[in-house]
């Protein structure tokens, strides 16, 4: 319902200064989408503006639907406001206007597949390698969203790799879509811009139109977008702007924080500071407050709020990614067994999407149900199930689906045709598609295909007769003197992070042949597919696993931020030290500590297994920033930390009196020195025992819901903690803890 009873302070007077431009800094859980929908109802019930005069700019439907939705309870009728994203808006205005400058007003809008089709085919012309496209496509999109033109681009770019040819590309894609009356993504912004720049017409409707404009989530705006801002608020002036910087995590999609400091400028603006947070506790927006400070490239704000100070953040270091991954289930474990926590209140949040690997299957193990939001499970990834392939077909050579996906990766320029012919002629003969490519040569297919399946054939029986050995040396040859994976991938955020994952199975392989000497590549690939099937999910009651970005306006009770090491969050990649990078990783930080509303834990791990080594690791600069740990100066110096830190702005006594010392930076390899005592496992007073210890013994068999049955081979006492490594028919040997994971001992 709509009441200025209902806002604080500072919000009611940002509603109430209507005339203008207003900036408001929303914090994190500072009510913003209240406050937009009550200043957009107090100028309709209270100001008589009429609907058709107000424009609501969000940026994605959801959030548009949200607002509509809230002020559907607020407003008789709704009809007649413009409630849309950017995107959504421009093809508005583009379709009344958009033949002043020279386009049909029924122009198509072409998606991605449709962008990729035509880039694709623009490229082939230019006998440019199809490798490139994925670069291509993003060039293109980049340069758009930063205004230059193909004109420009060779110019803006010259240092730039393959500049000539991208620039070439982008001219003819250009000239394409004005053959085909056609629009991208980028052009419905861009050709906005220029509609309302050059048609006196077109910008006088529009600004006579919007005499009141709002913007949400200021801080995700481009420059395309600021200037559309601009120019529609150019007669009456009465723009209203609410972001956070402290929010502006998306400057490698276009975004730019420089907005924000732009708009005092050209607007001349009052501004107003949301610092009320209605989300967390006080001590989670301490450690928010503190972490976010170091920034210098933001408006001076602090969080505070009415609620509690809640329980203490916990700062957690473990020995391994493992035992990371054991101390989040057993924390998980306590807290849904206290009864005050269902899974569905929980989270683990990740910097890099390659690290969820340790997570799904560690909760799979102990029958914790879970989903990846905003993305595929590891083993449902793309390049992870296409080196899957190559192994499924070397271990059972009749598997020809496993063959067909990776005819082509990478490119052997064998086309759907081709394939279609070798189905036909295996199907004809009664042979798999292997023994179709591998003795192609004796079947009745063309010269050309012949050619291109000997080498392929020969890399098939060379791997098949590999995968009798060793499981390592068969992945290290496949990857690297097959795929050449480190060449594979372009050299983007999206290809790192393809190669981020083929390393992380790296790390899957390592950790199967560690705990199943003798097993085979059929061995592995069972215990994978054990990890891909987990249709038996239930949906409603699920632990989230998610990316920071992707987790960006969402909320739990409880939030585990995990893999807090420097080179890892903050990401440190080449090219990636300056200024700038840092502010917007910790940026980045601020957003996952403040989507925790009751329980903040903070984790990492002092040792991890990445790019095929174990490196020692240095805890985040943003766990000493905030004051949970303490970090060297100088990278020679020796510092000290606890494996288990609690903090809090009242008491900063908690957590283990025990100090672990480390030396040396991520990589150098030099080993911690005090030993690690693990406390996962810890039985709560109340916690789940899904056996009696006394059953447990070596020699004993279990049953595991989806491990299926087991035989205890080792008992292993951790701290007060008793493990059980157990061999099972289905998963191979795992090591879990005897009080938490869901294995019942049977009687012979």
């Amino acid at each position: 319902m709509y009441s200025l009873e209902t806002l604080n302070e500072v919000q009611k007077r940002a509603v109430l200064d209507t005339d203008g431009a207003v900036l408001v800094t929303a914090g994190a859980g500072s009510g913003k989408t209240r406050l937009l929908t009550h200043r957009i109802a107090h100028l309709i019930n209270e100001l008589h503006v009429q609907p058709y005069n107000i424009l609501a700019i969000t940026f994605t439907n959801k959030a548009a639907n949200e607002m509509r939705t809230r002020l559907e309870k607020m407003l008789d009728n709704v009809d007649g406001i413009w409630i849309f994203t950017f995107h959504a808006a421009c093809v508005r205005i583009l379709r009344r206007f958009i033949d002043k400058i020279g386009f049909d007003k029924n122009f198509t809008i072409y998606g991605e597949t449709e962008t990729k089709a035509v880039i694709k085919r623009i490229a082939k012309q230019n006998e440019l390698n199809d490798d490139m496209l994925k670069r291509l496509i993003a060039e293109i999109s980049n340069a758009k969203s930063k205004g230059i033109s193909p004109e420009d681009y060779e110019q803006v770019f010259k240092y730039s790799q393959d500049v000539e040819d991208i620039a070439k590309v982008y001219a003819q894609y250009q000239n394409v879509l004005r053959a085909n009356n056609a629009l991208d993504y980028d052009d419905l912004l861009i050709q906005t811009l220029y509609l309302l720049k050059s048609s006196y017409e077109a910008r006088e409707f529009y600004q006579n139109k919007f005499r009141y404009i709002h913007i949400d989530e200021f801080q995700d705006t481009n420059t395309i977008q600021y200037e559309i801002a601009v120019l529609l608020a150019g007669k009456h002036g009465n723009i209203f702007a609410v972001g956070d910087e402290d929010q502006c995590i998306y400057t490698w999609r276009g975004a730019t924080i420089k907005n924000i400091f732009d708009f005092q400028k050209d607007f001349k603006c009052k501004v107003y500071k949301l610092e009320q947070n209605y989300r967390s506790t006080s001590n989670i927006l301490d450690v928010a407050n503190k972490i976010i400070k170091v920034n210098s490239n933001r408006l001076d704000k602090k969080l505070w709020t009415d609620a509690d100070c809640g329980e203490k953040v916990v700062c957690y270091c473990a020995a391994t990614e493992g035992f990371e991954a054991d101390y989040v289930v057993r924390k998980i474990f306590d807290l849904v067994d206290s009864g005050e926590y269902n899974y569905s209140d929980c989270a683990v949040l990740l910097r890099a999407n390659a690290l969820t690997r340790h997570f799904e299957e560690r909760f799979l193990q102990y029958g914790i149900p879970h989903n990846i939001f905003g993305g595929f499970k590891f083993y449902d990834r793309k390049e992870i199930k296409d080196v899957l392939a190559y192994a499924r077909a070397s271990v059972n050579t009749r598997d020809d689906e496993a063959i067909f996906r990776i005819i082509n990766f990478p490119r052997r320029g064998i086309g759907d045709s081709s394939i279609e012919k070798i189905r036909e002629v295996a199907q004809a003969n009664g042979k798999s598609a292997f023994d179709i490519i591998v003795n192609a040569s004796a079947y009745p297919l063309p010269t050309a295909l012949k050619s291109k399946l000997s080498d392929f054939g020969a890399l098939l029986v060379r791997l098949r007769d590999m995968a009798e050995g060793p499981i390592p040396d068969y992945f290290k040859y496949l990857l690297y003197n097959v795929l050449n994976v480190d060449r594979l991938f372009s050299d983007d955020d999206e290809g790192t992070a393809r190669l981020e994952n083929i390393n992380e199975l790296v790390s899957s392989v390592r950790d199967f042949v560690k705990n199943n000497q003798g097993a085979t590549l059929f061995d592995y690939l069972q215990t994978v597919s054990l990890y891909s099937d987990t249709d038996d999910m239930n949906d409603d009651n699920c632990v989230t696993i998610a990316t920071v970005h992707s987790a960006k306006g969402l909320e739990f009770p409880v939030v585990f931020v995990v893999g807090l090491e420097d080179g890892i969050f903050p990401s440190l990649r080449q090219n990636e030290n300056g200024s700038d990078h840092m502010e917007e990783e910790r940026r980045l930080m601020y957003v996952a500590v403040t989507r925790a509303r009751r329980r903040l834990f903070l984790t990492y791990a002092k040792s991890r297994f990445l790019y095929g080594e174990t490196r020692y690791s240095v805890p985040s600069r943003f766990l000493s920033e905030c004051g949970l740990v303490t970090r060297p100066e100088r990278k020679e110096d020796v510092f000290t930390a606890s494996p288990s830190h609690t903090y809090s702005p009242r008491n900063t006594q908690g957590g283990s009196s025990q100090s672990q010392s480390y030396g040396g930076s991520i990589g150098v390899g030099n080993a911690y020195s005090a030993p690690y005592k693990s406390d996962f496992g810890k039985k709560a007073a109340t916690a789940p025992q899904p056996t009696n210890r006394s059953d447990v013994a070596i020699g004993a068999t279990v049953m595991h819901k989806r491990l299926g049955k087991g035989k205890i081979i080792d008992i292993e006492k951790m701290g007060d903690s008793m493990y059980a490594k157990i061999d099972f028919e289905r998963g191979g040997v795992m090591l879990l803890a005897v009080d938490f994971a869901p294995i019942t001992v049977v009687k012979d």
